[in-house]
């Protein structure tokens, strides 16, 4: 199926492919917007019937991969490059949604002059801009500056012995300067968290002056009673200019006005507009999302014994032709994590899907992968930031109602009504809100579906709702009337596909849920990528050798997407945001598998009081050795003082050694010797002298037996 933003490639014999983006369509009138995006050409209208043709004939194809779409997570953005794609984005915004008129070279003449002349800039420019937002994508992300192909893709120069820059006046007096390295780096960095990033709103002038205070002294003078640091002299100090260029590389616009104001401020005043919710749906693309609590009480699917309580139930609903795109039943929610799987499955194959929950069907009857140009919620779970990669990366419209305003979203209130009373009175355990009546059953004792069960059934709810349930309360325009469109929302969706201006986007089902994780800082070890605590590894990581590198060259971080939900893996995304690796715990990290993050940290947690808990109790036990060990050591000196024999010399001592060992090593030998059954008595034998008389002279006699005797006494001492 032919849809906006499709890349078609047709093949040239010894030329490269001409590579076409669809832009707009209007298939009921059979013609189409095209723009060639490897050349400098304005969009041009074709018939949609000879391109299809083309396709189905092979003369041309539809790309599954868009090497212009570039797919980057906002946080990573340099505000530089936000800058400078919000301020072509303003001057094209109210233009590009102009469709078709745009496309006219006559209309387009004039909106291009009448900017040009708003922000004086040459109206090339103007032109430039639009053809780049066409050609890659049609989305705000398309006018990011290509900034990461150059030089040394995003790496700082390494500091060197020679000033980098321009050089300073006055080097005689002042110095050359001094260049920043990755020290200097980290004491910017320290500076700027405790001074700068807190309630007391500090500039940055003040910020840098207490930085240098603090870490760049040399000696202190008193004055008065008070000791006043000494600053290093000009030419070993960073300058301001050097730390304001710093802090703007690095600056984090959400992060200062959250700290020095507060975060209900920037989500205020501070952060970007979603949308306007007063768009009306007029083809296939305008989605509204919203859930609910299941008004049934579920069981265990591992002992059904146990009751579990309710289910949150996420739906998803094309708000033309009543199609329910997407959905999600579980127990995530309300909150973005449930509201994150109910959009991935929007994009997921539907009948893949089924096919987990053992039901067939085919790819007709619910033939929905895509995402939309328009999301509709009510606020909280897809306000904040987790919905901000949705809005740039895929060029989806996110608008918000206002608090408790339920008839703004009137298509999907009324679907949950309807798949209640269509589903509620044949299941068990489905609230009673007369239960509380004297003597009435509690009907949550009567619970017996678990999770996949009612999941089937709200499966097989949603596939006769698309394709069979009959909207009586729906106003069908002329053209359908004309062409017997009944209202059935299958037959309402194929037909404004057909002949509506439907905005739908079709990304990768890996991609949407890659980009709609959370990210995280990740670093590079020795031992593996540590996250969270955990070490992770993968093909590519063992194969580039990351490891070794680490341990001999030194750590480093690393951005990664992950799903809390299952810590089991880790995802590193490319650098274009298409593709990712994925990584695996290691071997060695088995406790943790299986495992959500919530758990992992409390374990984690726990591990470390158990540890700070030990060590008290080790520390006593320390203590307690060393002071046996302190005792038995003046006990030795205490004796070997009162039997220190003063006449002797040093000398003669020293000479004595060799010869105290083998008089030592006899003795300890009558008392190492083995004895087996000790408890007998054995009639002392005589001890027959075998040492041949001129070895016995070697011997003092005297002072061997002298010798055994004080060592009798010493072990008697010792065992007494």
């Amino acid at each position: 199926m032919l849809v906006v933003n499709n890349l078609i490639s047709y093949s040239q014999e010894n030329e490269e492919d001409i590579i076409e983006r669809v832009l707009w369509l209007d298939k009921r009138e059979d013609i189409g917007v095209f723009i060639n995006v490897y050349f400098n050409r304005f969009p041009y209208y074709k018939k949609v019937s000879e391109v299809e043709n083309d396709i189905e004939s092979g003369k041309t194809s539809i790309l599954s991969e868009d090497p212009l779409f570039r797919l980057v997570d906002e946080e990573s953005i340099p505000e530089e490059n936000i800058k400078i794609r919000d301020e072509m984005w303003a001057m094209i915004e109210g233009v590009v949604e102009l469709e078709p008129q745009i496309y006219n070279s006559t209309v387009r003449r004039k909106y291009v002059l009448n900017i040009s002349n708003k922000y004086n800039i040459h109206e090339n420019t103007v032109v430039r801009y639009l053809k780049r937002y066409w050609k890659r994508g049609k989305n705000k992300n398309a006018l990011l500056p290509d900034y990461y192909l150059c030089g040394g893709r995003g790496r700082d120069r390494q500091a060197g012995e020679v000033k980098r820059g321009r050089p300073r006046k006055y080097t005689d007096i002042l110095g050359d300067g001094i260049n920043v390295d990755e020290e200097i780096k980290k004491i910017f960095k320290m500076a700027v968290n405790k001074y700068y990033y807190n309630s007391s709103q500090k500039t940055l002038t003040l910020t840098y002056e207490l930085m240098l205070k603090e870490f760049f002294n040399i000696d202190t003078k008193v004055k008065g009673n008070v000791q006043i640091p000494i600053i290093k002299t000009h030419g070993e100090i960073p300058t301001l200019s050097q730390f304001r260029y710093w802090f703007e590389k690095e600056r984090n616009f959400k992060r200062e006005i959250s700290t020095r104001k507060s975060t209900k401020k920037y989500q205020q005043n501070h952060r970007g507009l979603l949308g306007d919710s007063t768009i009306e749906a007029i083809g296939p693309g305008y989605f509204e999302i919203d859930a609910t609590v299941g008004d049934i009480y579920l069981v265990s699917r591992y002992n059904r014994n146990w009751i579990i309580g309710r289910p949150v139930i996420y739906f998803i609903i094309d708000r033309f032709s009543r199609m329910i795109v997407g959905m999600y039943i579980g127990f995530e929610g309300p909150s973005w994590a449930g509201a994150m799987m109910a959009l991935a499955n929007c994009a997921s194959n539907k009948k893949l899907f089924c096919e987990e929950y053992g039901i067939e069907v085919e790819e007709e009857d619910w033939p929905i992968q895509f995402l939309p140009d328009i999301l509709l919620a009510d606020r909280g779970e897809l306000e904040g930031s987790n919905i901000e990669n949705l809005i740039n990366m895929f060029g989806v419209k996110v608008q918000n109602t206002p608090p408790f305003a339920a008839q703004w979203k009137p298509i999907i209130e009324q679907n949950f009504r309807v798949m209640n009373l269509r589903t509620k009175p044949l299941m068990p355990g489905v609230i009673n809100s007369d239960y509380r009546e004297r003597g009435d059953r509690d009907y949550r004792l009567d619970a017996k579906l678990d999770i996949y069960q009612f999941t089937q059934i709200i499966i097989k709810s949603v596939l006769y709702h698309n394709n069979q349930h009959y909207l009586n309360n729906y106003n069908r325009e002329e053209m359908m009337i004309e062409d017997d469109i009944e209202p059935i929302p299958i037959m309402l969706w194929n037909w404004g596909i057909q002949n509506r201006t439907g905005k739908l986007k079709h990304v990768s089902e890996d991609i949407v849920k890659l980009n709609l994780m959370p990210t995280g800082k990740a670093t590079v070890t020795a031992r593996g990528i540590r996250f969270k605590g955990m070490y992770y590894g993968s093909k590519e990581s063992i194969k580039d050798k990351w490891f070794e590198k680490a341990r001999n060259q030194g750590s480093w971080s690393i951005q990664v997407s992950f799903d809390k939900r299952n810590m089991d893996y880790i995802y590193i995304k490319n650098s274009n945001g298409l593709g990712f690796e994925k990584c695996f715990l290691l071997e060695h990290q088995i406790r943790y598998k299986g495992k959500r993050l919530e758990e992992i940290e409390y374990l984690l947690e726990y591990e470390k009081l158990e540890k700070k808990k030990n060590n008290e109790k080790e520390l006593q036990h320390k203590v307690d050795l060393i002071t046996e060990i302190e005792h038995m050591v003046n006990e030795a000196k205490k004796v070997t003082n009162l039997e220190s024999n003063s006449n002797e010399s040093n000398n003669k001592k020293k000479k004595r050694i060799g010869l105290n060992r083998k008089i030592e090593k006899t003795i300890n030998r009558e008392h190492e010797a083995f004895e087996l059954d000790k408890s007998d008595e054995v009639i002392e034998s005589a001890i027959i002298n075998l040492t041949p008389p001129s070895q016995e002279r070697k011997i003092e006699n005297n002072e061997l037996e002298l010798l055994r005797k004080k060592q009798k006494e010493a072990l008697k001492k010792i065992y007494e």
